[in-house]
């Protein structure tokens, strides 16, 4: 398996990469350092914008630029000026948490899941924001949520409770923008780390990056694993397919909390890669945009 590093200069908790079909770029974020990256694969050049506070996601906004759940509430960023306008939606009951991870579903709304900051308790839930501005809880009970999906005929919804280490599966109703009969797609075993960023391939294939596993898991539909990717760092945290086939894989990592001794086991930790894996991705939806 080619895995090939394209950008080397480690995140603190990099997350959320997002593949710009049009402008084949690819976008992150650092949490920890409060920043937006953009990396063009055509030029190879990478530009970094500064951010008002801890950003969870991005997603692209079908105006240009992208939104993004910063730490308590939403935002839009206009590209290629970085200018960052907060919206008027923000957490009404926001102790002890902050937005994670989140992405958009194909009908053009912006998911988005709290986390508890000592990453214990179950108080954080699952979010859904509308082209009206309209923020609706959608589900309670997770530590830290992420790794949100949607299966291609948009039918089954994926997240994951980091903590416990379970993917949960949903029904899912794409007109009402609900989710229901939640079960458990996934258990990662102690030994195979925390499940952390998901994306979904054109097979229905589950793509998860296991945060403290150093490596990737490709699961079938059924929850069977199809095979396992390992990672040369230990922390990886999210995928997003991209590149002119949308066969590629982009991969993000984390340094965050690791000893002197543990980065010298995995020195690129922190940084992004490319990950060749021969199956068709997705593109990713737009806020404010349906694509059925």
């Amino acid at each position: 398996m080619n895995i090939e590093c394209i950008y080397d200069q480690p995140a603190l908790l990099g997350e959320s990469p997002l593949w710009n079909a049009a402008e084949k770029t690819l976008y992150w974020v650092d949490i920890e350092k409060r920043a937006l990256h953009g990396f063009d694969t055509t030029t190879q050049k990478h530009h970094m914008w500064p951010m008002p506070t801890e950003i969870g996601c991005i997603a692209l906004h079908a105006s240009g630029g992208l939104i993004a759940a910063m730490r308590h509430g939403f935002a839009s960023i206009a590209l290629p000026s970085g200018e960052v306008t907060m919206m008027n939606t923000v957490l009404t009951d926001a102790d002890g948490v902050m937005f994670n991870d989140g992405k958009c579903d194909r009908a053009g709304r912006f998911w988005a899941g709290t986390k508890d900051l000592l990453e214990q308790a179950d108080i954080g839930a699952l979010y859904r924001l509308d082209a009206a501005n309209n923020l609706v809880e959608i589900e309670k009970g997770f530590a830290v949520s992420n790794g949100f999906a949607w299966s291609p005929d948009n039918k089954l919804f994926y997240v994951c409770n980091s903590p416990s280490r379970i993917i949960y599966q949903y029904d899912f109703d794409y007109a009402a923008g609900s989710i229901t009969n939640k079960r458990i797609f996934a258990k990662l075993p102690e030994d195979s780390g925390y499940p952390d960023g998901v994306t979904v391939d054109s097979e229905g294939g589950v793509w998860n990056a296991h945060w403290d596993g150093w490596r990737l898991t490709r699961y079938l539909p059924n929850g069977k694993i199809d095979r396992v990717i390992k990672m040369p760092v230990r922390r990886p945290t999210s995928c997003c397919f991209g590149g002119p086939n949308l066969t590629t894989l982009y991969v993000t990592s984390a340094s965050t909390r690791l000893t002197a001794n543990e980065l010298k086991q995995n020195p690129q930790a922190g940084c992004v890669f490319a990950v060749e894996v021969g199956i068709r991705g997705l593109l990713e939806p737009e806020f404010c945009k349906g694509t059925l």
